[in-house]
């Protein structure tokens, strides 16, 4: 690229953004290495340890009571259940396709970003940082009630230990999520299916295929709604998506990576989201203890409420990881383990505030407010990424080599804060209700409405700017 060109990765392999990795599957060994590109002799492993690692984080909770969801808003099982699959899927393409980069780039999901948005990425790196703490809040909320319950300890005890567990694992790294993911992965499966199953049996009333209370527009604005809410819990995983395949070789199959990710999210969502729809009247009132009851109690309630707590840290400890290289990429020089360990600190009040009254409100407000920058955020680094690779032959993209014209960075901020703007008159929370929003019988497609201004606006520029650099560049060739 030329005209006012400038190295986004200068200086990213000092310290404390490089620093040791893990020599292969199994070491276990603290990981140092923060935002530094991970190098050809550092790589190893296979995309098919990529679907432990986006299917056991999904099962939990927060996914359950995000399909209960669509019971409160009046879509019943079927409705509620296409709502939740469109949504989920949506949002797993994007997180698949951003996977595909780590073994492209051996960088991580924000660093990346630094491809479209220059030094500007400080804005959407502190965005995920502050983001990967709310979903820390949001997960580890379900944790910390769960053994609250299960050890009759006050709620803020339970709350501290679940967050120092996770911290602790998010302080070891990489190879130690992967490795506790695939173990989660078994045991969370088996212990939902169980609960699947006593669901149906013990509450064949409660647990039924539920039909629609809503009809007209308020059935069409709250499945649209319900479609946002879970794009906003897939989408999600967007800006962490490529943290978890940078150590994955080069030419690691770009079809595998996206088919493991894409596959070990959906399936898992789908899974949990349709038992929460239809335990919705059992557990709509956001509680461990409705879980524990449904499992009837006594020492299979009692390992419920214990695997509960064992799914919040496994979804937490990506937020940590993740939350830890954001951080980095917004210029902090600190070590990855201790920036990990802080998003968990960070958590607990905001984990106070989520418990403190009405649950089930301040959790659709969060879940959806902290994800309304996301859709932006993938078109610009996707067009960026489109434009800068088309033609080449190698898999591997050096990002150290890589410039950014001033001017495309600038851009890229500009439309990123404008693409929000343009989005809030669609937005349904209770502390955003945008008029559109409103009209539309509670219709939120915020999301939406963010992801095409940022591409058509960006798209556009792009495509503007790289037709003036020909045209100014033409003359010089002929005259050489």
């Amino acid at each position: 690229m030329t005209g006012g060109a400038v190295g986004t990765f200068r200086g990213l392999n000092a310290e404390p953004f490089s620093g040791r990795t893990p020599r292969g599957a199994g070491d276990l060994s603290v990981e140092t290495h923060g935002i530094a590109p991970v190098t050809a002799a550092q790589r190893y492993g296979t995309p098919a340890r990529l679907f432990t690692v986006w299917f056991a984080p999904q099962v939990n909770m927060t996914g359950v009571f995000t399909g209960t969801l669509a019971i409160t808003l009046g879509l019943g099982f079927w409705l509620g259940l296409a709502a939740m699959v469109i949504g989920t899927v949506l949002g797993g393409l994007a997180v698949g396709y951003l996977s595909t980069w780590g073994p492209r780039t051996g960088t991580a999901q924000l660093p990346a970003a630094r491809l479209a948005f220059g030094p500007s990425v400080v804005l959407p790196a502190a965005l995920q940082w502050l983001s990967s703490i709310a979903w820390d809040a949001l997960v580890g909320l379900f944790g910390g009630e769960a053994l609250s319950v299960l050890l009759g300890i006050p709620f803020w005890a339970a709350v501290l230990i679940v967050l120092a567990v996770q911290g602790a694992v998010g302080f070891f790294g990489y190879e130690l999520i992967h490795r506790l993911q695939a173990v989660l992965t078994v045991v969370l499966f088996v212990t939902f299916v169980v609960f699947a199953v006593k669901l149906v049996s013990g509450h064949p009333t409660d647990a039924v295929i539920t039909p629609a209370t809503v009809a007209g527009p308020d059935l069409v604005g709250a499945f649209v709604l319900e479609v946002t809410i879970a794009l906003s819990l897939s989408i999600s995983w967007a800006s962490y998506a490529a943290d978890f395949s940078r150590y994955l070789p080069a030419r690691s199959s770009g079809v595998k990576v996206f088919g493991y990710t894409f596959g070990g999210m959906v399936l898992a969502y789908v899974f949990v989201q349709a038992i929460g729809i239809a335990a919705a009247g059992v557990i709509g009132d956001h509680t461990a203890a409705g879980v524990r009851d449904v499992m009837g109690g006594g020492i299979l309630g009692a390992v419920a409420l214990l695997v509960i707590a064992l799914a919040s840290i496994g979804s937490g400890v990506m937020n940590d990881y993740s939350g830890s290289l954001a951080l980095q990429t917004m210029g902090v020089r600190v070590r990855r383990p201790f920036s990990a360990a802080l998003v968990s600190a960070v958590a607990f009040l905001l984990i106070l505030w989520l418990h403190g009254a009405d649950t089930a409100t301040r959790f659709q407000d969060v879940l959806l407010l902290v994800g309304y920058w996301i859709p932006a955020f993938v078109a610009l680094v996707a067009i960026d990424w489109v434009l800068r690779t088309r033609g080449r032959l190698d898999p591997a993209v050096d990002v150290t080599s890589e410039p950014t014209r001033r001017a495309d960075g600038i851009a890229a901020l500009l439309v990123f804060v404008a693409s929000y703007a343009a989005a809030i008159p669609f937005m349904n929370t209770t502390l955003i209700q945008g008029p559109v929003a409103v009209a539309w019988h509670g219709a939120d497609i915020a999301y939406f409405v963010n992801f095409v201004v940022a591409a058509v606006l960006y798209g556009g520029y792009r495509l503007v700017s790289s037709g003036s650099a020909r045209r100014i560049s033409a003359p010089s060739r002929r005259t050489s």
